[in-house]
């Protein structure tokens, strides 16, 4: 531990009492620069840097790394940044330097990983930690201690362009996944640094109207907590969250980035949050330009300040000179900047900027940031992400198969592998004739400005050489699906069509595709859109969309090939699930791939091939259509494809109720046995613990991984309660034959919910005990009682059995 004369330098002391020194000694300007944000476009250009930030700054985005040809120009990049920025501060305060982290860092030679939405097939928290400690050691290495992950979003909506960042729709599985994301984030040091992890969105951003991106969501309160808040809450009680970015959208009413309600009253009064909170970015000058809330910029970045944002992202705008006026006069409480400020310097003591503000160099650099088995660990998430769907039987293809013929633009395409949020997607988006993120718009060149778009879209044709060259400069080698498939069917005779792009209604490539079909003992048809960023893409950040279907050039497809009647394997892409009337009346298998990263092909052909039994579980409700939407599993009692228990039809006039396929569905290669279900008790105290065990046997000939389920449902309550909602899970591997028992540790308050006066209550009454393979798929059942009443602290209750 470092001591000297000088408190706010002495490291034996603590952060808080670090920061308290410090704030002291600072003027309002160079506080000021530490609530605002440097957004740097190119290397030793500090022109605007110098002129803007004149007293230091408090953040650095790091966005365009994904630029940058090597890894040494990214720590030089945040080198030279980080000594400008110190330079300009009175008291050398280092900048916290950001970085999105969802599929992995922006950094050539970083381990990209696949989506969101298909880790969450996974169902897998110990990789999950595994893959948060990878991108966590990854950023920091080149001076990155603030990672902007994991996305704790609750989706419902397949509408939605965001889909794929997210966990899914269950809060249990969400909290879960996102607390051992953070927990591998934050575990380790890299450069004697710390990461913090920045959960976002919250608040129930993915309810927003019309599944919009940004819209207005009206949301009750004891939703919004119970079930939106669920992921963040465990967060930030299981593994100390020390970041929270506010979501775009109003909810009832006030702009989330706006609301003290939320952001100190449910956020930091509630749930215990004691970290920084940093503004989506240009969140706080839409409070007063696009949602009209405030008459200024200024008084938007007061209002924002008094909520409880302490940073605003990524440009300085509305805490602003004039709002520094305002605090130098007292027309503004100096106290909310005090506030903001302190939390921002003990955050940058935590992460130990002081001491150590720079990224590594040189060999110290690659060893930090390279590690052999990274890439053994994307290519196991590759494998657990897949989910197979549905299968008569023709899957594993069997290799002395004699010719396929492999359909869909995906199959040749390796760039299909990358959804949202990757460092190729993001890279890939600046090629883009229009390239649109986080309320920036930018245009490419004027060669590229004239846009082809594929007919019967406003999508971009992305044939440009320049995004495949791309590509192979951030992944060198990177195999498509096809090439993959060639490789490990040496004997086969693979034929190859185009088939159809990712959407529209193009159908001139059908003819051609039939043709190589007809000759053919089995067809592989790759389907799906394109998930990423800007005019090239088909879903993804501000890229909603009113069908949630194949497009009609794919389904058209699937009718015309049904009439020859081969065997069918479809595999899909895309950062939400297939939903295809075609794909379920004639494929005889389907493969839901997601966006795999750079070990897709190797994965799904291991999967296709039986060299891997799929284990993935779906993490949503696939609706049959948007009609459906929303369509979730544990809908309140009454609601949903359970309505018909009370008044009317039991499904609609053109569709059922149910969904295409249930939450928690997924196949193996292999069948599995439930048996011998015991609870330690029948009766429990709501402050004690029950013991629930039972035996599952691989009943097959293959070794396989099964993700078992456990659910709960309070039989009668207070309140309108879930008709089912998942408690715990557990991935169970066994070899044939093979038999182990499985046990849950629960405690009721993971029952708890919100009574009529909003308090956090574990309520006496019968919990039905439900085990199995998917919400649907129950195998076994039983019951316990809780015996009393029992008020508690909703930020100490238990949010999934162990």
């Amino acid at each position: 531990m470092k001591k000297t004369s000088i408190k706010y330098m002495d490291s034996s002391l603590s952060a808080e009492e670090r920061a308290d020194d410090l704030l002291q000694r600072m003027s309002i300007d160079e506080k000021m620069g530490q609530i605002v944000c440097y957004f740097p476009i190119k290397l030793s250009d500090y022109e605007y840097l110098e002129e803007k930030y004149k007293h230091g700054v408090g953040q650095v985005s790091t966005l365009e790394m994904r630029s940058l040809d090597t890894l040494e120009d990214a720590a030089r990049f945040q080198r030279e940044i980080q000594e400008k920025v110190m330079s300009l501060s009175e008291h050398r305060i280092p900048a916290i330097f950001h970085m999105e982290g969802l599929c992995g860092a922006y950094v050539q030679g970083a381990t990209s990983f696949p989506s969101g939405i298909g880790r969450a097939s996974s169902w897998d928290p110990e990789l999950e930690k595994e893959i948060g400690k990878i991108v966590g050691r990854q950023e920091r290495a080149v001076g990155i201690t603030q990672v902007f992950a994991p996305v704790l979003d609750i989706s419902r909506d397949s509408r939605m362009g965001r889909q794929g960042e997210t966990y899914g729709e269950d809060p249990t599985l969400a909290a879960a996944m996102g607390v051992a994301y953070t927990k591998g984030i934050q575990l380790e040091k890299t450069g004697h640094r710390r990461s913090e992890s920045v959960a976002k969105h919250f608040l129930g951003f993915h309810a927003s109207d019309g599944g919009i991106h940004g819209t207005h969501v009206d949301m009750p309160a004891r939703p919004l907590r119970e079930i939106y808040g669920k992921p963040f809450q465990a967060a930030i009680t299981e593994a100390n969250l020390r970041g929270i970015m506010p979501s775009y959208n109003s909810i009832n009413g006030e702009p989330v980035s706006a609301s003290k309600e939320i952001l100190t009253g449910i956020l930091r009064d509630d749930m215990g949050f004691d970290g920084i909170t940093v503004s989506d970015y240009c969140a706080i000058m839409n409070i007063h330009g696009v949602q009209k809330v405030c008459e200024s910029y200024t008084e938007a970045g007061l209002r924002a300040l008094s909520a409880g944002i302490d940073m605003e992202l990524m440009i300085k705008k509305c805490f602003n000179d004039e709002l520094a006026e305002w605090f130098e006069t007292g027309k503004a409480d100096i106290d909310i900047l005090n506030t903001a400020v302190r939390r921002i310097l003990a955050t940058k003591f935590r992460m130990g900027l002081f001491e150590n503000p720079y990224a590594l160099s040189g060999e110290e650099l690659t060893k930090a940031f390279h590690c052999s088995k990274d890439e053994d660990v994307t290519l196991q998430s590759a494998r657990e992400s897949l989910v197979l769907l549905k299968n008569d039987g023709i899957l594993p293809i069997q290799k002395n198969v004699k010719k396929i013929a492999v359909i869909g633009c995906h199959a040749s395409d390796a760039r299909i592998f990358f959804g949202g949020y990757t460092h190729f997607s993001m890279a890939e988006g600046l090629l883009a004739a229009i390239s649109t993120m986080a309320g920036l718009e930018t245009k490419a060149d004027e060669k590229r400005s004239v846009m082809k778009t594929i007919p019967g879209t406003p999508i971009q044709v992305d044939d440009d050489p320049a995004f495949e060259a791309l590509l192979q400069k951030q992944k060198p080698g990177i195999k498509n699906l096809l090439v993959q498939l060639r490789e490990s069917l040496p004997q086969t005779e693979i034929a190859y069509s185009f088939g159809y792009p990712v959407a529209g209604n193009d159908m001139s490539g059908h003819e051609e595709a039939l043709r190589i079909a007809r000759d053919a003992d089995l067809v592989i048809v790759t389907l799906g859109g394109k998930h990423g960023t800007s005019s090239i893409a088909s879903m993804g950040e501000g890229i909603d969309a009113t069908d949630i279907n194949l497009p009609i050039c794919q389904e058209t497809f699937l009718e015309k090939l049904s009439e020859l009647h081969k065997k069918v394997v479809a595999v899909h892409f895309n950062g939400r699930p297939i939903s295809s009337d075609a794909a379920d009346k004639y494929a005889n298998a389907i493969l839901e791939a997601w966006n795999p990263a750079e070990k897709g092909a190797e994965a799904i052909t291991d999967v296709l091939l039986g060299n891997y039994n799929p284990s993935g579980k779906l993490p949503i409700s696939v609706a049959r259509s948007a009609g459906q939407v929303p369509i979730y599993y544990n809908h309140p009692n009454g609601s949903s494809y359970h309505q018909g228990e009370s008044i009317g039809f039991s499904d609609y006039v053109d569709m059922p109720h149910t969904p295409r396929y249930f939450f928690g569905h997924g196949l193996s290669y292999t069948s599995f046995e439930y048996s011998n279900l015991r609870l330690s008790s029948t009766e429990i105290e709501p402050n004690g613990v029950i013991t629930i065990t039972f035996d599952l046997e691989n009943t097959g000939e293959t070794q396989g991984t099964e993700v078992v389920q456990l659910y709960f449902k309070d039989r009668y309550a207070s309140m309108t309660r879930p008709v089912l909602e998942l408690a715990g899970f557990k991935r169970i591997e066994l070899e044939p034959g093979e038999k182990q028992t499985v046990s849950f540790q629960v405690e009721p308050s993971q029952m708890a919910f919100l009574d009529r006066d909003m308090k956090w209550k574990i309520e006496a009454g019968d919990i039905d005990v439900l085990i199995g393979s998917s919400s649907i798929d129950i195998r076994l059942k039983d019951s316990f009682r809780v015996a009393s009443d029992l008020y508690i602290d909703g930020k100490n209750r238990k949010f999934y059995a162990k």
